[in-house]
Protein backbone atom coordinates (compact mmCIF):
# COMPACT_ATOMS: atom_id res chain seq x y z
CA UNK A 1 0.00 0.00 0.00
CA UNK A 2 1.42 3.44 -0.89
CA UNK A 3 2.38 5.56 2.11
CA UNK A 4 2.78 9.28 2.70
CA UNK A 5 4.06 11.18 5.73
CA UNK A 6 2.91 14.75 6.34
CA UNK A 7 4.47 17.24 8.76
CA UNK A 8 2.96 20.47 10.04
CA UNK A 9 0.68 22.13 12.55
CA UNK A 10 -2.83 21.04 13.44
CA UNK A 11 -5.09 23.54 15.18
CA UNK A 12 -8.53 23.95 16.63
CA UNK A 13 -10.76 25.72 14.09
CA UNK A 14 -13.44 27.87 15.69
CA UNK A 15 -16.11 29.27 13.40
CA UNK A 16 -19.33 31.18 13.69
CA UNK A 17 -22.50 29.36 12.59
CA UNK A 18 -23.81 30.13 9.13
CA UNK A 19 -22.67 33.52 7.90
CA UNK A 20 -22.53 35.27 11.26
CA UNK A 21 -19.71 37.72 11.86
CA UNK A 22 -17.04 37.15 14.49
CA UNK A 23 -17.87 40.54 15.97
CA UNK A 24 -21.32 39.15 16.80
CA UNK A 25 -19.72 37.25 19.72
CA UNK A 26 -20.44 36.33 22.48
CA UNK A 27 -22.31 33.38 21.08
CA UNK A 28 -21.72 29.93 19.68
CA UNK A 29 -18.56 28.74 17.95
CA UNK A 30 -18.25 25.37 16.24
CA UNK A 31 -14.96 23.59 16.98
CA UNK A 32 -13.22 21.20 14.59
CA UNK A 33 -9.57 20.36 13.96
CA UNK A 34 -7.73 21.71 10.94
CA UNK A 35 -4.37 22.17 9.27
CA UNK A 36 -3.13 21.76 5.71
CA UNK A 37 -0.85 18.78 6.28
CA UNK A 38 -3.33 17.02 8.55
CA UNK A 39 -6.03 17.53 5.92
CA UNK A 40 -3.85 15.88 3.29
CA UNK A 41 -3.21 12.93 5.61
CA UNK A 42 -6.94 12.49 6.34
CA UNK A 43 -7.96 12.66 2.67
CA UNK A 44 -5.20 10.30 1.55
CA UNK A 45 -6.19 7.75 4.20
CA UNK A 46 -9.87 7.90 3.25
CA UNK A 47 -8.94 7.28 -0.39
CA UNK A 48 -7.31 4.01 0.60
CA UNK A 49 -3.68 4.94 1.13
CA UNK A 50 -1.54 4.79 4.26
CA UNK A 51 -0.83 8.15 5.87
CA UNK A 52 1.12 9.29 8.90
CA UNK A 53 0.89 12.78 10.41
CA UNK A 54 3.83 14.28 12.32
CA UNK A 55 3.50 17.28 14.62
CA UNK A 56 3.99 18.37 18.23
CA UNK A 57 1.06 18.85 20.61
CA UNK A 58 0.77 19.81 24.27
CA UNK A 59 -0.22 17.35 26.97
CA UNK A 60 -3.87 18.13 27.65
CA UNK A 61 -7.37 16.83 26.96
CA UNK A 62 -8.08 18.91 23.85
CA UNK A 63 -4.89 17.67 22.19
CA UNK A 64 -5.91 14.13 23.18
CA UNK A 65 -9.19 14.69 21.35
CA UNK A 66 -7.27 15.96 18.33
CA UNK A 67 -5.19 12.78 18.16
CA UNK A 68 -8.27 10.58 18.51
CA UNK A 69 -9.96 12.55 15.72
CA UNK A 70 -7.05 11.86 13.36
CA UNK A 71 -7.02 8.19 14.32
CA UNK A 72 -10.75 7.92 13.56
CA UNK A 73 -9.91 8.62 9.89
CA UNK A 74 -7.17 5.98 9.80
CA UNK A 75 -4.26 8.41 10.09
CA UNK A 76 -1.19 7.06 11.90
CA UNK A 77 -0.29 9.22 14.92
CA UNK A 78 2.52 7.30 16.59
CA UNK A 79 5.08 9.96 15.68
CA UNK A 80 3.16 12.91 17.13
CA UNK A 81 5.29 14.38 19.91
CA UNK A 82 3.58 15.37 23.16
CA UNK A 83 5.45 18.25 24.76
CA UNK A 84 5.55 19.92 28.15
CA UNK A 85 5.78 23.37 26.60
CA UNK A 86 3.89 25.13 23.87
CA UNK A 87 0.19 25.28 23.16
CA UNK A 88 -2.43 24.16 20.67
CA UNK A 89 -2.77 26.71 17.88
CA UNK A 90 -6.17 28.21 17.07
CA UNK A 91 -7.80 29.96 14.18
CA UNK A 92 -11.12 31.75 14.01
CA UNK A 93 -13.12 31.66 10.78
CA UNK A 94 -16.15 33.41 9.40
CA UNK A 95 -17.66 32.46 6.05
CA UNK A 96 -17.85 35.02 3.29
CA UNK A 97 -20.92 35.61 1.19
CA UNK A 98 -21.50 37.61 -2.01
CA UNK A 99 -19.08 40.58 -1.94
CA UNK A 100 -17.93 39.99 1.65
CA UNK A 101 -14.83 37.76 1.70
CA UNK A 102 -14.23 35.00 4.20
CA UNK A 103 -12.00 35.99 7.10
CA UNK A 104 -9.38 34.13 9.17
CA UNK A 105 -7.84 35.26 12.46
CA UNK A 106 -4.79 33.24 13.53
CA UNK A 107 -3.82 32.60 17.15
CA UNK A 108 -0.80 30.36 16.74
CA UNK A 109 2.14 32.10 18.45
CA UNK A 110 3.90 29.77 20.87
CA UNK A 111 2.31 26.58 19.53
CA UNK A 112 4.08 23.35 20.40
CA UNK A 113 5.13 22.59 16.82
CA UNK A 114 6.59 26.08 16.38
CA UNK A 115 8.81 25.49 19.43
CA UNK A 116 9.97 21.93 18.64
CA UNK A 117 13.35 21.67 16.84
CA UNK A 118 14.06 19.12 14.14
CA UNK A 119 16.13 16.91 16.45
CA UNK A 120 12.96 16.24 18.41
CA UNK A 121 11.80 14.01 15.55
CA UNK A 122 13.37 10.69 14.55
CA UNK A 123 13.16 11.34 10.80
CA UNK A 124 14.89 8.12 9.73
CA UNK A 125 12.30 6.02 11.55
CA UNK A 126 9.40 8.26 10.55
CA UNK A 127 10.29 8.24 6.83
CA UNK A 128 11.07 4.53 6.52
CA UNK A 129 9.23 2.87 3.60
CA UNK A 130 7.57 6.14 2.60
CA UNK A 131 6.60 7.11 -0.96
CA UNK A 132 6.07 10.84 -0.40
CA UNK A 133 6.92 13.31 2.37
CA UNK A 134 4.51 16.26 2.39
CA UNK A 135 5.18 19.72 3.81
CA UNK A 136 3.85 23.20 3.13
CA UNK A 137 4.93 26.82 3.27
CA UNK A 138 2.71 27.32 6.32
CA UNK A 139 4.87 25.51 8.88
CA UNK A 140 8.10 27.44 8.17
CA UNK A 141 6.07 30.65 8.43
CA UNK A 142 5.39 29.94 12.12
CA UNK A 143 8.88 30.45 13.57
CA UNK A 144 12.58 30.20 12.80
CA UNK A 145 12.59 26.87 14.67
CA UNK A 146 9.79 25.47 12.50
CA UNK A 147 11.51 26.78 9.36
CA UNK A 148 14.77 25.05 10.26
CA UNK A 149 12.89 21.85 11.13
CA UNK A 150 11.09 21.86 7.77
CA UNK A 151 14.32 22.43 5.85
CA UNK A 152 16.13 19.69 7.76
CA UNK A 153 13.23 17.28 7.30
CA UNK A 154 13.02 17.69 3.51
CA UNK A 155 16.80 17.36 3.20
CA UNK A 156 16.70 14.16 5.28
CA UNK A 157 13.91 12.84 3.08
CA UNK A 158 15.97 13.41 -0.06
CA UNK A 159 18.95 11.64 1.50
CA UNK A 160 16.70 8.67 2.28
CA UNK A 161 15.36 8.56 -1.29
CA UNK A 162 11.87 9.77 -0.35
CA UNK A 163 10.16 12.10 -2.80
CA UNK A 164 9.06 15.46 -1.37
CA UNK A 165 5.86 17.38 -2.12
CA UNK A 166 5.43 20.97 -0.97
CA UNK A 167 2.32 23.14 -1.15
CA UNK A 168 3.52 26.75 -1.00
CA UNK A 169 0.36 28.06 0.74
CA UNK A 170 1.68 31.60 1.19
CA UNK A 171 0.14 33.21 4.29
CA UNK A 172 1.26 36.83 4.66
CA UNK A 173 -0.27 37.04 8.16
CA UNK A 174 2.14 34.38 9.45
CA UNK A 175 5.55 35.35 8.07
CA UNK A 176 6.43 37.70 10.95
CA UNK A 177 9.18 35.99 12.95
CA UNK A 178 11.93 38.24 11.58
CA UNK A 179 10.43 41.74 11.92
CA UNK A 180 13.13 43.55 9.94
CA UNK A 181 11.99 41.68 6.81
CA UNK A 182 8.63 41.98 5.11
CA UNK A 183 6.53 38.77 4.97
CA UNK A 184 7.34 38.44 1.27
CA UNK A 185 11.10 38.85 1.81
CA UNK A 186 11.14 36.37 4.69
CA UNK A 187 9.08 33.83 2.74
CA UNK A 188 11.32 34.13 -0.34
CA UNK A 189 14.52 33.69 1.64
CA UNK A 190 13.18 30.73 3.61
CA UNK A 191 11.35 28.85 0.86
CA UNK A 192 14.29 29.29 -1.54
CA UNK A 193 16.22 27.04 0.85
CA UNK A 194 13.45 24.44 1.07
CA UNK A 195 12.29 24.16 -2.56
CA UNK A 196 15.65 22.76 -3.82
CA UNK A 197 14.73 19.51 -2.02
CA UNK A 198 11.22 19.37 -3.52
CA UNK A 199 10.07 17.04 -6.32
CA UNK A 200 6.40 18.09 -6.58
CA UNK A 201 5.64 21.77 -6.05
CA UNK A 202 2.03 22.83 -5.62
CA UNK A 203 1.69 26.56 -6.07
CA UNK A 204 -0.63 29.05 -7.70
CA UNK A 205 0.41 32.18 -9.56
CA UNK A 206 0.35 34.31 -6.41
CA UNK A 207 2.33 31.73 -4.42
CA UNK A 208 5.02 31.56 -7.10
CA UNK A 209 5.25 35.33 -7.33
CA UNK A 210 5.25 36.07 -3.60
CA UNK A 211 7.44 33.26 -2.32
CA UNK A 212 9.76 32.45 -5.21
CA UNK A 213 9.70 35.55 -7.40
CA UNK A 214 8.50 33.57 -10.42
CA UNK A 215 6.38 35.90 -12.57
CA UNK A 216 6.10 37.28 -16.12
CA UNK A 217 4.23 34.39 -17.71
CA UNK A 218 1.29 34.63 -20.06
CA UNK A 219 0.26 30.98 -19.57
CA UNK A 220 0.51 28.36 -16.84
CA UNK A 221 2.83 26.37 -19.11
CA UNK A 222 5.22 29.30 -19.37
CA UNK A 223 4.91 29.94 -15.64
CA UNK A 224 5.83 26.32 -14.93
CA UNK A 225 8.84 26.49 -17.25
CA UNK A 226 10.01 29.65 -15.46
CA UNK A 227 9.73 27.92 -12.07
CA UNK A 228 11.68 24.90 -13.32
CA UNK A 229 14.42 27.10 -14.77
CA UNK A 230 14.89 28.60 -11.32
CA UNK A 231 14.61 25.26 -9.48
CA UNK A 232 15.82 22.50 -11.85
CA UNK A 233 15.34 19.85 -9.16
CA UNK A 234 11.56 20.02 -9.64
CA UNK A 235 9.94 17.03 -11.31
CA UNK A 236 6.34 18.25 -11.26
CA UNK A 237 4.46 21.48 -10.73
CA UNK A 238 0.72 21.46 -10.03
CA UNK A 239 -1.86 24.09 -9.26
CA UNK A 240 -5.57 24.63 -8.90
CA UNK A 241 -7.03 26.77 -11.67
CA UNK A 242 -10.12 28.64 -10.60
CA UNK A 243 -12.20 31.50 -11.90
CA UNK A 244 -13.85 33.35 -9.03
CA UNK A 245 -16.76 35.73 -9.13
CA UNK A 246 -18.33 37.99 -6.49
CA UNK A 247 -21.08 35.37 -6.13
CA UNK A 248 -20.62 31.82 -4.87
CA UNK A 249 -20.39 30.38 -8.39
CA UNK A 250 -16.99 29.57 -9.89
CA UNK A 251 -15.14 27.27 -12.25
CA UNK A 252 -12.51 24.90 -10.91
CA UNK A 253 -9.85 22.67 -12.47
CA UNK A 254 -6.30 21.44 -11.97
CA UNK A 255 -3.07 21.76 -13.95
CA UNK A 256 0.03 19.52 -13.89
CA UNK A 257 3.39 20.10 -15.56
CA UNK A 258 5.64 17.03 -15.98
CA UNK A 259 9.22 18.25 -16.22
CA UNK A 260 10.78 15.06 -17.60
CA UNK A 261 8.45 14.88 -20.58
CA UNK A 262 7.94 18.63 -20.86
CA UNK A 263 4.20 17.94 -21.05
CA UNK A 264 1.36 19.94 -19.53
CA UNK A 265 -1.90 18.34 -18.44
CA UNK A 266 -5.13 20.24 -17.85
CA UNK A 267 -8.13 18.66 -16.14
CA UNK A 268 -11.79 19.08 -16.93
CA UNK A 269 -13.33 22.28 -15.59
CA UNK A 270 -16.14 22.01 -13.04
CA UNK A 271 -18.90 24.55 -12.52
CA UNK A 272 -19.42 25.02 -8.78
CA UNK A 273 -22.77 26.66 -8.20
CA UNK A 274 -22.51 26.95 -4.41
CA UNK A 275 -19.45 26.86 -2.18
CA UNK A 276 -20.13 25.34 1.23
CA UNK A 277 -16.55 25.74 2.46
CA UNK A 278 -13.50 26.64 0.39
CA UNK A 279 -10.91 25.92 3.09
CA UNK A 280 -9.11 22.62 2.57
CA UNK A 281 -10.00 22.28 -1.11
CA UNK A 282 -6.35 22.59 -2.15
CA UNK A 283 -5.40 19.95 0.41
CA UNK A 284 -8.04 17.61 -1.04
CA UNK A 285 -6.55 18.17 -4.48
CA UNK A 286 -3.03 17.51 -3.18
CA UNK A 287 -4.03 14.27 -1.44
CA UNK A 288 -5.88 13.01 -4.51
CA UNK A 289 -3.01 13.89 -6.84
CA UNK A 290 -0.52 12.03 -4.63
CA UNK A 291 -2.91 9.09 -4.39
CA UNK A 292 -3.25 9.06 -8.16
CA UNK A 293 0.51 9.19 -8.66
CA UNK A 294 1.03 6.26 -6.26
CA UNK A 295 -1.83 4.07 -7.50
CA UNK A 296 -1.10 2.03 -10.62
CA UNK A 297 -4.48 2.40 -12.35
CA UNK A 298 -4.49 6.19 -11.79
CA UNK A 299 -0.81 6.96 -12.30
CA UNK A 300 -0.97 8.23 -15.89
CA UNK A 301 -0.66 12.03 -15.56
CA UNK A 302 -3.99 12.83 -17.20
CA UNK A 303 -5.83 10.30 -15.04
CA UNK A 304 -4.10 11.56 -11.88
CA UNK A 305 -4.93 15.19 -12.62
CA UNK A 306 -8.56 14.40 -13.46
CA UNK A 307 -8.87 12.51 -10.17
CA UNK A 308 -7.28 15.44 -8.30
CA UNK A 309 -9.58 18.01 -9.91
CA UNK A 310 -12.70 16.00 -9.08
CA UNK A 311 -11.58 15.70 -5.46
CA UNK A 312 -10.92 19.43 -5.23
CA UNK A 313 -14.33 20.12 -6.74
CA UNK A 314 -16.15 17.86 -4.28
CA UNK A 315 -14.27 19.40 -1.35
CA UNK A 316 -16.12 22.68 -1.99
CA UNK A 317 -19.30 20.88 -0.86
CA UNK A 318 -17.81 19.66 2.42
CA UNK A 319 -17.93 21.76 5.63
CA UNK A 320 -14.68 21.88 7.59
CA UNK A 321 -11.08 21.49 6.46
CA UNK A 322 -11.14 17.71 6.04
CA UNK A 323 -12.37 16.34 2.73
CA UNK A 324 -14.43 13.19 3.33
CA UNK A 325 -15.32 12.03 -0.20
CA UNK A 326 -14.43 8.45 -1.03
CA UNK A 327 -12.46 7.22 -4.02
CA UNK A 328 -15.70 5.81 -5.44
CA UNK A 329 -17.43 9.20 -5.23
CA UNK A 330 -14.49 11.00 -6.86
CA UNK A 331 -14.23 8.48 -9.70
CA UNK A 332 -17.99 8.76 -10.26
CA UNK A 333 -17.62 12.52 -10.78
CA UNK A 334 -14.70 11.96 -13.17
CA UNK A 335 -16.95 9.65 -15.16
CA UNK A 336 -19.69 12.28 -15.36
CA UNK A 337 -22.03 11.35 -12.52
CA UNK A 338 -24.97 13.74 -12.02
CA UNK A 339 -24.51 15.28 -8.59
CA UNK A 340 -27.97 16.86 -8.67
CA UNK A 341 -29.74 13.53 -8.22
CA UNK A 342 -30.45 11.96 -4.84
CA UNK A 343 -28.60 8.66 -4.39
CA UNK A 344 -31.25 6.15 -3.29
Amino acid sequence: MPRIVTYGEIMARLETPGYQRLQSLPGELNVTFAGAEASVAVSYSLLGGESCFVTALPEHAVADACVRDLQSYGVQTQHILRTGSGRLGLYFYEHGINHRPASVIYDRTGSAVSMTPSNGYDWETILAETDWFVVSGITPALSSIAAEATQDAVERAKQLGVRVACDMNYRSKLWRWEPELSPRELARRTMSMIVPSVDLLLAGRDDLAETLGVTDAASVEELSANAVSKFPNLQYLAMSVREDSPSVAQRYGTFLYDVESGSAFQSSQYEIGQVVDRLGTGDAMTAALLFGMTTAELSEPQKAIEFAAAAGCLAHSNPGDYHLSSRKEIEALVQGADGSRVQR
